[in-house]
Parts: C-alpha cells; sequence; structure tokens
C-alpha cells in the first residue's frame, strides 16, 4: 500500500518470509497489495508499534469460484483489522485467477488453497472492496448530536449496491436507514440520516443521529453491499450522563439531645452503578474518618431514563464532636474523580438561660469580692484609729 514517506522509512526492515515452499502444514500467510484502493489509516497500521498501539488480524475464506475441474481458481477472503486506538478496517480479497491452461501449468498454487502464491510461498491477494470506521466504540450525553463513521471504497471492477443502518439492543433489533441504489430514496426518518450525495459521491456512509435518548443506547450496524460481497461495521453506543450532587442542610448547629439528619441527593446520573461513601473530621483529626452507619432509598428512574438515589446520615449529640465536617462521596464512571460535598456541624452555643446563669453567678461572686476588699479596708481603719488614740 502507499504510504507517506515521512522520513522515518529508511530503518524499515523487508519482511521476510519464515518457510519458503510451504507444504500442507505450514500456516498460510498473505501478501495483499492494494493497487487500485486507498487503504484508509495507513500510517497509523504502519506505525501501531511505535505508538503503543495493538493490531488485531482476522481473514477468513469468503466465497470461492471454480469453473469445472480446474486445479486454480479464484478465491475471496475478507480480513478485519481492528486497532486498540478504536479504529477498524474491513477489506475483501481476490486471489489471481488463471485466465488459460498455460497460465494453470505455470501458476504456483498453495498446497492447501490451491491458488497461485509467490515465490517466497505467500498467498497472494489484492484489495477489491474495502470499508473502515474510526470508532469501535463512542460515549455521547443525553441530548447531543453524534456521528457514527462508516466509509467505503470499491475497485473498478465492482459497483455499489445498497447501504443499511441497523440497531440492536438487548436481544431486539430494527432497520434504521436503507438504500438501494436506483430506489426513490431512503424514506425521512427523525433523528437519524445520512447524506446520500456522500454516500454515491465519496463512499461517506456515516449515520449521524440527532438529540441523543437513553433509548437510543445499543449495538449499530453498517452494512454496505455490493453485487457480490457484503461488509460491516459494529459499533457500540453509550450513553453517559454524570450525576447531580446536593447536600442539605449544610450547616448543622449542636443540640444537646437531638438528633439531625444530613441528607445527600445523587440525580440525573447514567448507567445505574454508582457509589456513595460518607466521611467525618475533626479539627483533630489528619485525615477523614469513614462512616458506616449511612441509609440509602432504593433507584429511582426519571421519564429521561437517568436515575437517582438519596442517602442519609444520621448525626446524634450524644456519640458526635463539633465542630465538625461530614463529607458525602459520590462515584461514577463519567467522572474522572469523585464528587464531594460538605456539611459543617458547628461547636456548641451557650443559650439565653444558661448565659443568665452565668451571669448571676459572676455578679455575686464580684459583690462577695468587694464587700471582703471594703470589709478589710474598713477593718483597716479603725485599727489605725485605736492606735492613734492609745498615743
Amino acid at each position: 500500500i502507499s504510504i507517506r514517506d515521512d522520513g522515518n522509512l529508511d530503518d524499515v526492515n523487508e519482511y521476510k518470509v519464515p518457510q519458503e515452499n510451504p507444504d500442507y502444514s505450514s500456516p498460510i500467510i498473505f501478501e495483499t497489495s492494494a493497487q487500485s484502493i486507498s487503504i484508509p489509516y495507513a500510517e497509523s497500521l504502519l506505525h501501531a508499534e511505535c505508538d503503543g498501539a495493538e493490531v488485531n488480524c482476522e481473514i477468513f475464506p469468503y466465497s470461492s469460484q471454480q469453473a469445472g475441474e480446474a486445479p486454480c481458481r479464484t478465491s475471496w477472503f475478507m480480513a478485519t483489522l481492528q486497532l486498540s486506538s478504536g479504529i477498524s478496517v474491513t477489506l475483501v480479497l481476490q486471489s489471481p485467477h488463471c485466465s488459460s491452461q498455460e497460465e494453470e501449468h505455470d501458476a504456483t498454487l498453495h498446497p492447501k488453497l490451491r491458488i497461485p502464491m509467490s515465490k517466497e510461498g505467500t498467498v497472494l491477494t489484492t484489495v477489491e472492496f474495502q470499508s473502515s470506521s474510526r470508532n469501535t466504540s463512542l460515549y455521547t450525553h443525553l441530548g447531543s448530536s453524534v456521528t457514527l463513521d462508516c466509509r467505503f471504497a470499491l475497485a473498478p471492477s465492482s459497483s455499489f449496491s445498497s447501504l443499511e443502518w441497523r440497531r440492536q439492543h438487548r436481544g431486539s433489533g430494527r432497520s434504521l436507514f436503507q438504500y438501494q441504489v436506483g430506489s426513490t430514496g431512503p424514506a425521512v426518518q427523525p433523528k437519524v440520516h445520512v447524506d446520500v450525495a456522500e454516500l454515491l459521491g465519496s463512499g461517506d456512509a456515516s449515520l449521524s443521529l440527532q438529540g441523543v435518548s437513553v433509548g437510543d443506547e445499543g449495538t449499530y450496524i453498517c452494512l454496505v453491499s455490493t453485487l457480490l460481497h457484503q461488509a460491516q461495521h459494529i459499533i457500540q453506543l453509550h450513553v453517559a450522563e454524570p450525576p447531580r450532587v446536593r447536600l442539605v442542610p449544610e450547616v448543622v448547629s449542636f443540640e444537646r439531645g437531638v438528633t439531625t439528619t444530613l441528607t445527600c441527593n445523587i440525580a440525573g446520573y447514567y448507567p445505574l452503578d454508582v457509589s456513595v461513601s460518607w466521611t467525618q473530621k475533626t479539627p483533630e483529626d489528619d485525615m477523614e474518618i469513614p462512616l458506616s452507619n449511612a441509609r440509602f432509598s432504593s433507584h429511582r428512574q426519571s421519564r429521561d431514563g437517568t436515575y437517582s438515589i438519596t442517602s442519609y446520615l444520621s448525626i446524634s449529640s450524644a456519640t458526635a464532636q463539633a465542630p465538625a465536617t461530614y463529607s458525602c462521596h459520590v462515584s461514577h464512571m463519567t467522572l474522572a474523580e469523585p464528587i464531594s460535598v460538605s456539611a459543617h456541624l458547628k461547636a456548641p452555643e451557650q443559650t439565653g438561660s444558661e448565659g443568665l446563669v452565668g451571669g448571676f453567678i459572676a455578679t455575686i461572686i464580684f459583690i462577695v469580692v468587694v464587700f471582703n476588699v471594703l470589709k478589710r479596708r474598713a477593718a483597716e481603719q479603725k485599727s489605725e484609729q485605736l492606735l492613734r488614740a492609745s498615743e
């Protein structure tokens, strides 16, 4: 395949076949050329190892065409290439055929497949039809728009026949879009759109989905057909919505003999799995202390398909320490880190009656002190007077 030389290709080693002249038990090695079709993401495939990506390749027989008892036959294979980055490429491969008895005699045939192979023992094929997608899995938010990428290219000997998009979810499936060459055009459907002009002009079969809802989640299949072959791409569409978290009340005043309940409301999240935990921290604590006495409501589902749950934490004045901070922590797959909201427990304050009693006691003490001081001074003055009289 044609690769843009960015100056790094001089160090690429030439591929060497592990074993020449294979026998019936030897591994089958395919050598494929793309002479009339460009291979998408060729640079990504070439530099996959350098980029730390993994490539998965599968090749299986598609069909064979054989005339009479001729030993040389034309075979078709389907190859799928998938990168760990999400790129997927499907290739329909054709083996060369022998057009005359002379070519049959001169051709070196693979012992197992009975199709022509090179001098090095590789099975020779050419790409006649390719389709690709840059995503095998997508995440999107509620109400957003998303494009499911699907493209194809054909050799001059092949012609486009039809396109169909299907959606499958939880055991049921339905057709979203259909187009047949020569038909009047696809029926207009809400939310989904394929640009037919781009489809016929450049092979862009991508599906646009508007106003995504929870009900749009599922497996989408792009099926491109020619008169002889079909190729499909499977794209998983996931809906993900982060939770909204609110804690009430935010400030709690400490009162003796009273139990206060903190309420942590978690709402609007999808999918269902969510983790909620509570912690406590006082000025004397170096770190937050996990709490295990929280209560939870059951999961509730809204009309838009999102979920909500409520967690309760009871704080008793008999066991609580004030001041303190109580936090509700929420984890969900849509969050890079948990959401934490906090409520503050204030230290106890003196009530009005306690203040009066304290003021009264302080006044009595002050009066007693003043009385003792005055009494002492009076005694000292009287002693001085008696001393002067005796003199």
